[in-house]
């Protein structure tokens, strides 16, 4: 079976994502690129970056695209999202940086910005910058295993990739049982859940991205331009 490529956090560099593409095509298997999100930031003009994105090269494994925190507060601000404005963007970083990221990405690039999906499903994985709940949401090792038992069944899905901490990380939910109790004007009423092994695995970003084979459920932590790997497991 195919192996898959995924990657985030570019944030307009286009230096980046060559460094990525040579990287995939030196490796053995992989057919599927997906860029989880955050492809522009406010750092540099992005515009070389989302022209490769949009028109690859011949040779290029075509990159599949979802939004990510970045694109949401872009277009937010420009009106693609409603009445909303980035204000997320704005308290944290202030007025300059929303400046700096409308500046850094061409009004040309909008419209095929806010016409990427949220997420993707394959097979039984989820695909998505944040979690499920929501693309801002940080998924971490420290993460509590309830939370991420709450974002893996949203979506109905045993393994769910995301960017949004920008780490590279394996969890796995071993398995188990989820015992509730509800008490109301009838009584109490007792349930008990059986959770199956699930697994939540961080992609990390820019220069770090991952491997995923789907037919063995092998994962390779990798760095554009190292031929490092590294793998990082944990139980929840």
């Amino acid at each position: 079976m195919e192996r898959w490529a995924l990657a985030s956090g570019l944030k307009g560099d286009l230096e980046i994502y060559e460094q990525i593409q040579r990287d995939l095509k030196r490796q053995r298997g992989v057919e599927t690129f997906f860029v989880l999100g955050d492809l522009i930031g406010p750092g540099q003009n992005c515009g070389d970056l989302l022209n490769r994105l949009r028109n690859p090269l011949r040779g290029d494994l075509i990159p599949q695209c979802i939004y990510g925190w970045w694109e949401d507060q872009l277009l937010a601000e420009t009106g693609f999202r409603g009445d909303r404005k980035a204000e997320a963007l704005r308290l944290n970083q202030g007025e300059d940086v929303v400046e700096a990221l409308l500046k850094a990405v061409d009004s040309s690039h909008r419209q095929w910005l806010a016409s990427l999906q949220f997420g993707f499903i394959e097979l039984d994985c989820g695909l998505i910058h944040g979690s499920s709940a929501d693309v801002s949401d940080e998924l971490t090792p420290e993460s509590s295993p309830l939370i991420l038992l709450d974002r893996l069944t949203r979506l109905d899905v045993n393994r769910l990739f995301t960017a949004r901490c920008g780490k590279q990380f394996r969890l796995e939910l071993t398995g188990g049982e989820i015992d509730s109790h509800v008490k109301d004007l009838e009584g109490q009423h007792d349930q008990q859940q059986v959770v199956p092994k699930r697994t939540i695995i961080g992609i990390g970003a820019g220069t770090a991205y991952t491997l995923y084979d789907p037919g063995s459920d092998h994962i390779s932590f990798l760095t554009a331009g190292s031929t490092s790997v590294s793998k990082r497991l944990g139980f929840g």
